[in-house]
């Protein structure tokens, strides 16, 4: 007895090709997935910051003047302004939030949020447009009073992305 198949198999090039615009549809979506998570982070961070900013203003009015600068840590006696009573970790990944009153003849207040540690490595930089020439010392800020900088040690037109300037950035 004789069994005939007439079943078509896929070829060896009709396989690729298919393998091949499998593995572009991948990787355009999961391009797709970490711009949108980025866009997350930023959108947490600015939250975030407006909540600094809230709280940063109920000190001012109790005290008369915004707390002394720290080094990447919540200002004495800001823990009753704040949820929680701490800074929460920065939204992107590595990221801190730091509290700049910088006194002097230049002087700035403002709410940053870092990329790099504090010796200004194992740098982390945001996938957003903003971030493109970002380096060891830029940072994300929230503005209060004065020209408000990416880093204490840059000029004003260092690469740094401010949230709350209207259309300086």
């Amino acid at each position: 007895m004789k069994v005939f198949f007439n079943k078509k198999a896929f070829t060896l090039i009709e396989l690729l090709i298919v393998i091949a615009v499998i593995t572009i549809l991948s990787s355009v979506l999961m391009s797709v997935i970490r711009g949108a998570r980025s866009d997350a982070y930023t959108a947490r961070a600015i939250t975030e910051f407006k909540s600094f900013a809230q709280a940063m203003e109920f000190y001012l009015i109790d005290y008369d003047e915004y707390p002394p600068d720290v080094s990447r840590n919540i200002p004495a006696g800001m823990e009753e302004y704040l949820g929680g009573g701490t800074w929460p970790d920065g939204p992107h990944p590595g990221s801190v939030y730091d509290w700049d009153n910088i006194t002097g003849s230049d002087p700035y207040i403002q709410i940053s949020l870092r990329f790099c540690d504090i010796n200004g490595e194992n740098c982390n930089f945001p996938d957003e447009p903003w971030a493109e020439d970002f380096d060891d010392k830029s940072a994300m800020y929230w503005c209060f009073e004065g020209e408000c900088r990416s880093h204490p040690d840059r000029p004003v037109d260092h690469p740094g992305y401010c949230v709350s300037c209207k259309g300086e950035n």
